[in-house]
Formats: structure tokens, sequence, C-alpha cells
């Protein structure tokens, strides 16, 4: 009987879309009630559960660079993440001097999607964001999308919904990939950080403190 050949497989993440789909709450109109419960991202057992369920060779993830995140970012290293960097832009609101930061990582996802596509037989994109929408359509078309992850099921682009049959729902996977955070044995020793841990990326500013990305 003749061997199947083996599928390389390639995810590439939109690390802000997860972010914020994982973890912001999604409450009804009249804002009394939660239709969706945020909830923190373990990013070691997604990697995990990207390798070994969905047998993922190279797993991207795409964020926007500020250098205090160093600690951050080679900790997704260890993970087994490969990262791909926006350069960040802070833009000054002249009336409040209130600062907002871009770091806006689409043009980088598809492009690094297309430099990689000979390597890879099927893609897996983590986005609920319509602007990936020609993305998915090229790939579909050419055979090589695997799976959209959508990180909340609530908020995502209806684009998307042409799809929808490739789709995998992250609150799906609440159980398995839930942080929690454990005690170190050192209690002078500080937690791990990670997205889901006690430091969040800094990427995002309303002004008025800390810029943390997609919290």
């Amino acid at each position: 009987m003749e061997n199947k050949k083996h599928e390389v497989v390639y995810a590439f993440i939109d690390s802000q879309n997860l972010n914020l789909g994982v973890r912001n709450d999604i409450k009804t109109k009249d804002g009394k009630h939660f239709r969706y419960k945020g909830w923190n991202l373990d990013f070691g057992k997604f990697y995990q559960y990207l390798k070994e369920v969905l047998r993922v060779e190279k797993a991207f993830v795409f964020i926007g660079f500020i250098p205090e995140n160093q600690e951050l970012y080679d900790s997704l290293k260890e993970d087994g993440y490969e990262l791909v960097y926006k350069p960040i832009l802070e833009l000054t609101n002249k009336e409040n001097t209130d600062i907002k930061v871009k770091g806006n990582i689409d043009a980088e996802m598809v492009m690094h999607t297309m430099i990689n596509y000979p390597k890879y037989d099927k893609a897996i994109i983590v986005s609920g964001d319509g602007d990936f929408f020609c993305l998915e359509e090229y790939l579909e078309q050419k055979g090589k999308l695997a799976k959209i992850i959508i990180p909340n099921k609530w908020n995502y682009s209806s684009l998307l919904e042409k799809y929808s049959s490739y789709f995998l729902n992250m609150s799906d996977l609440r159980k398995k990939l839930n942080y929690s955070h454990k005690k170190q044995p050192d209690e002078t020793k500080p937690a791990r950080p990670g997205p889901a841990g006690t430091k969040p990326p800094v990427v995002q500013s309303d002004g008025k403190g800390p810029k943390y990305f997609g919290m």
C-alpha cells in the first residue's frame, strides 16, 4: 500500500486579533449581561496544540515591536513560535496629547504567507479579520487552506462566512488552552511573562497609562 504524502502545515497568527478576540468581554446591547466572557490564552499550550493536534511545523506570530517587550518576545520564541515584527508608530493627538500606537500587521502577514507559499502544503490562518479574506480566498482556490482559527465566534468579519467550513473556534478550546497561574517554587522569582500572563505585550495606549497590546 502506497504511503500517503506527508503534508507540511504552517500557521500564520495575527497576534492582536487573537489577543483581543480571546480576552475582551462582549456584552448584550443593554450592557447588563455577558454574551461572552473573556479568558487568558496560554500561548505555550496553544503552540503545543498547533504542533500535536493540527500538525503545524512552523507557527509565525505577527506582532508589533517595542524594545521593553523583549522578555515577552523571548518567551514566545522559547515556546517555539517564529516572530515577525512590525515597527511601531506613536501618534500624538494634538488636542489632548493622548498617544495612540499603530502596529497593524496585515501587510506583513499576507506577505510572509506568500513568501513561504512554496514551503507548505496547507496554511492555517489565525484571525477573524476580514482584511485577510482575499488571502484565504486565494489559498482556498489553490487547495492550500487548512483552517481559519476564529479567536471569537461572537466577533469576526462576516466576509469570512464564505469559508465557515474551515472554521475552528478558540472558545471551543478554552478548557485545553486557558492560562492558569502557577506558584513559583522560588517566591522571589517572577512568573514567566507572556501574552496571557502577568505582563501583557506593550502595543496599544489610551494615553493614560502603559501601552498594552490588545488589552
